[in-house]
Formats: structure tokens, C-alpha cells, sequence
């Protein structure tokens, strides 16, 4: 009875973890793969009963590993995908430790109940990380023999484009003087105007030169997280294209 229960254990929670990989890095896998995979973690409970030495341990629990993600998610990115399974078992068995509850005499019913809120946690947070990450560009303007260097986001809000050139526009915290300026209208909710932009000598975006964007002059200074230029939601599809 002991060791149905620890291999019921081991496979909620190898159900658990790979549930949040395939969620973390938004993998196209089904829960079949996902379940059968989970059965082939649990024959680590078997191990228990085997003579092995440490390294041999290791061997057999990486092997387990690799096979667990191939089952789960194919060969493609088989490392990364590996990578991030023990990432989330890592943090898993940090904050289980953390709580202490290994001396409780209640850890396993503690386990089972607190291990599906720690990995929702736990994906949330790195999915938001992923999403920053992912979200800023390092953008370089050129203007009047002049090089800026910024940190962009893209704003899915902004879409302000030129009504004749049909350029997107880039709107920036900088204070450069202009010497031919463009004046874009624009229509906010409350409000319409002109926003006042120029046309820079070269752009880089992620290191990938554009020609399509006029740089707009923000007329009130906005405070993003580090950021200081906000870039529209066009550059989405001109990325995909570049």
C-alpha cells in the first residue's frame, strides 16, 4: 500500500510540473501525452527498491527526464524544454522547503494540496517575466548625426500612422531639435491634435534596420517601467516580416 501511494504521489506531481511547462511555454501537447508521461516519471519509485549508486541515480533520473519530455512534447527544443521542467521543480522544492513542512507529520497531504497553487504561482510569475522580457526592444535612432539608444515597448493601443505615407510612428521621450518637422494628426479619447515627428536618418529595431516609422515627439513626458519610447502595434507584423 505504501508504495502505490508514493508512485500516486509521484505521478500527480510529474502531472503537475509538466502540466505547467506545457502552460510556461505554451506547448502543443494533450493531456494523454502529458498523463502517459507522468506514469513513466512515477517507475522512478521502483528505483528505491534497486541498488544504484549516486551517479548512476543521476544518469537514470536524467534519462527519465529526457524520455518524460519527448513523450510529453516531441523532440523539438527536447533541452529547453527539459531546462525549464527542472526550473519548475527547482522553485517547487525551494518553496517546499522553504515552508518547512517536511517535518509536519501531515508534509504529504500538505504536498498534494499545496503543490497545484505553488506551480500556478509559480508559472504566472514567469509567464508575466517571459512577457516583460519579450515585450522590450532596443532601439536605435539616428538623426542629425546624432545616435540615441532606447529601451521600446510595444503599446498594442498605439495605432497612430501617417494618413499619407502610412508610416507608423514611434512615440519618444527626447528632447532633439528639429530641423523638418511633420506634423501627424492623432485623435485620443478626450482629445485631438498634432503630434509633432521627424524622419530619422536610420532606425534599428532588435538590430533589424526600418524605414516605414517617423519618430513622434510626445508632448508629455511619459514614466514606463525603464522604457522611453513606446512603439506601435504595427511593428508586430513588420517584425514577423523582417
Amino acid at each position: 500500500m505504501y508504495i502505490e501511494f508514493i508512485f500516486t504521489l509521484n505521478f500527480l506531481l510529474d502531472f503537475i510540473i509538466l502540466y505547467g511547462t506545457k502552460r510556461l511555454l505554451k506547448l502543443n501537447s494533450n493531456l494523454f501525452r502529458i498523463t502517459l508521461s507522468s506514469i513513466i516519471g512515477s517507475l522512478t519509485t521502483f528505483i528505491l527498491y534497486i541498488e544504484v549508486n549516486s551517479l548512476e541515480l543521476i544518469i537514470i533520473k536524467i534519462i527519465i527526464s529526457l524520455l518524460m519530455i519527448l513523450i510529453s512534447f516531441g523532440l523539438k527544443k527536447i533541452l529547453k524544454n527539459t531546462s525549464y521542467f527542472y526550473l519548475l521543480s527547482i522553485i517547487l522544492g525551494g518553496s517546499i522547503y522553504l515552508l518547512n513542512l517536511n517535518k509536519n507529520k501531515y508534509y504529504l497531504y500538505y504536498l498534494i494540496i499545496l503543490t497545484p497553487i505553488f506551480i500556478y504561482l509559480i508559472v504566472k510569475e514567469l509567464i508575466n517575466l517571459r512577457i516583460n522580457y519579450h515585450d522590450k526592444y532596443q532601439v536605435t535612432i539616428y538623426y542629425q548625426n546624432k545616435k540615441y539608444n532606447l529601451i521600446g515597448f510595444i503599446d498594442t493601443g498605439n495605432r497612430l500612422i501617417s494618413p499619407i505615407s502610412k508610416k507608423g510612428i514611434i512615440l519618444v521621450n527626447l528632447n532633439i531639435i528639429i530641423k523638418e518637422v511633420i506634423y501627424i494628426p492623432y485623435k485620443a479619447l478626450n482629445s485631438t491634435g498634432l503630434i509633432p515627428c521627424i524622419k530619422p536618418d536610420r532606425l534599428y529595431i532588435n538590430n533589424q534596420e526600418f524605414d516605414n516609422y517617423l519618430i513622434g515627439i510626445a508632448k508629455d513626458k511619459f514614466s514606463l517601467n525603464g522604457e522611453d519610447c513606446i512603439l506601435p502595434n504595427k511593428l508586430k507584423e513588420d517584425l514577423c516580416i523582417n
